[in-house]
């Protein structure tokens, strides 16, 4: 059995029935899924460069004039896929009670003398592209 693209699509939305969901993760993955999948991804951006790998929902690896780079949904190029992405984002770093406080409760806030939480967000259009919790002291 093989699912087309507007269930993949639903997939990815949220928005199909659990025991669809249920069908996909037990069948064995069809060979063009992933085809489908960055089809799906290329059709939702708003330019025209060509989907290489998608990362998350957000940043892909893209073929830009020749080279490969990371580029977010909303157009905005990170450079060189090689390079880590995470060095040209905007990063909020929640390092202390007071930050943690505001996404944490009670005993969900980790310790802030042993944990730094780093939110990393496109400069291009604000989209929070991924959260990490590190020991304190490391750099990014």
């Amino acid at each position: 059995m093989g699912f087309d693209k507007a269930e993949i699509e639903m997939l990815m939305d949220g928005v199909l029935a659990w025991p669809a969901v249920q069908d996909m993760m037990r069948e064995a993955k069809d060979e063009d899924r992933f085809d489908k999948y960055v089809e799906i991804v290329q059709e939702r951006v708003p330019w025209d460069d060509r989907i290489l790998l998608p990362l998350t929902p957000a940043l892909s690896i893209v073929a830009r004039d020749g080279r490969r780079i990371v580029k977010c949904r909303c157009g905005h190029e990170f450079g060189d896929y090689r390079v880590n992405w995470k060095l040209s984002s905007l990063i909020y770093v929640r390092d202390d009670e007071e930050s943690l406080s505001e996404v944490y409760q009670g005993r969900e806030m980790p310790d802030p003398s042993w944990t730094q939480v780093r939110e990393y967000v496109c400069p291009g259009c604000g989209t929070q592209l991924e959260v990490e919790a590190v020991p304190q002291g490391l750099s990014a």
